[in-house]
């Protein structure tokens, strides 16, 4: 009876010690599917105003088109894209909000390509992070100068890169181009008496500063340039101090939420027949629709050129575009997706999961055939193209007008 009893007992104790070895051998075994799963994937992290203003959702539009074509994959890997928003409710870049997705970004040890901001702004708060964790940032928008190359602002850019070693690159040509264009198409134009209002930001300010300098290089009056407060919605004041002044264009260097629309109706509301001009930051459809009738006729520089004036592989996209989203790209869409697809390109080439590697082959892209021609990152992480493009407003839509080249 003792041994029938002591084997029953043997016998349970049996059950529970197998049940332990399966359920070490079932987590073990899970485990190592679950570690082969996130070693087999790849996350690219977004960061882009995505409220109020359209600009932030055309260009994740052109990445995920591009990722969508490349099936998420690159090489042995599947690629996940996670979409952050750096915009308040104005749709303007919060510094709080930047900063707080680059940490997310730096944190994830999935995260091996950082695509944006749009905001020169906002690069300026993610770069020191994403540098520190060797974490390859790529923007679509970005053009102040000052972010790659010297000569612009004390000292920069060697604060934005804390490790010495270069992670940023952008695949848009700069404000060193864009602001220069700008003044030589004024100029041309006929214009002579030009102010200047700026929203005090990297790009505007900047930009603001670039047009300054050649405006005057090249004879152009410039009567004035002051800096705005960009959350003010009524300039009736700045404008009234210089509506006697026979001007002939009014420079706005700066992006749609920070004071543009509120400007250019105040402009029409006074009678200043002076003419409108600005830089891509508004070269957005939000900008016509919040400036109605006033946006009629301004013209506005950017770099590259719309997306409709694109010849081979970019009219090829342009036209997927337009089926795939059934309206037409914004003006950095192809932006979008040509840094998508740099990033695809590096971590193919890399074939490993690793950021470092993944950093080395977006340094080493030369000869790049893109929408826009074919381009190289030079050793300042810019690329090779100067592109710049003149549009005007026209009957509530952006109508190119000409190719524009700084000298």
């Amino acid at each position: 009876m003792k041994d029938k009893k002591r084997w029953k007992k043997m016998k349970t104790t049996i059950k529970l010690i197998m049940g332990f070895l399966m359920f070490v051998l079932f987590i073990g075994i899970s485990g190592c599917v679950l570690n082969e799963k996130q070693q087999g994937t790849i996350k690219i992290m977004t960061s882009l105003p995505m409220r109020r203003i359209d600009v932030g959702q055309d260009i994740y539009n052109g990445i995920r088109m591009a990722l969508e074509e490349a099936d998420y994959k690159a090489g042995k890997f599947k690629i996940e894209i996670i979409s952050e928003d750096d915009s308040n409710r104005d749709g303007a870049w919060s510094k709080d909000l930047e900063e707080r997705i680059a940490e997310k970004a730096v944190a994830d040890p999935d995260v091996m390509v950082y695509i944006g901001p749009f905001n020169s702004g906002a690069a300026k708060v993610s770069i020191p992070l994403t540098n520190q964790a060797g974490l390859v940032q790529i923007s679509p928008g970005n053009t102040w100068p000052g972010l790659t190359k010297a000569g612009f602002l004390p000292e920069e850019p060697g604060i934005f890169y804390p490790t010495g070693i270069r992670n940023y690159f952008r695949v848009c040509p700069t404000d060193a181009v864009q602001g220069p264009a700008g003044a030589i198409w004024a100029k041309g134009m006929g214009f002579n008496n030009v102010y200047i209002f700026d929203d005090g930001e990297a790009f505007g300010k900047g930009i603001g500063d670039i047009f300054e300098k050649r405006a005057k290089i090249i004879g152009l009056n410039v009567v004035g340039h002051k800096t705005i407060d960009k959350k003010s919605k009524d300039f009736t004041k700045e404008l009234t101090d210089i509506r006697d002044i026979q001007l002939d264009l009014i420079y706005f260097a700066g992006i749609t939420p920070n004071g543009a629309v509120p400007l250019v109706k105040g402009i029409k509301e006074l009678g200043i027949t002076a003419k409108f001009m600005g830089p891509d930051g508004i070269m957005e459809q939000a900008f016509i629709d919040l400036g109605g009738d006033a946006t009629e006729g301004a013209y506005v520089t950017v770099v590259g050129i719309p997306a409709k004036e694109l010849k081979g592989k970019g009219k090829e996209f342009y036209e997927n575009y337009l089926i795939r989203y059934n309206s037409e790209p914004g003006v950095y869409s192809a932006f979008g997706y040509e840094a998508a697809n740099v990033a695809l390109l590096a971590i193919k080439r890399a074939g490993v999961k690793d950021r470092a590697k993944i950093l080395e082959e977006v340094s080493k892209i030369k000869n790049y055939d893109g929408l826009f021609g074919t381009w190289s990152f030079d050793q300042n992480g810019d690329t090779s193209l100067t592109i710049v493009s003149g549009s005007r407003v026209k009957n509530r839509e952006f109508v190119f007008e000409k190719l524009l080249y700084a000298e």
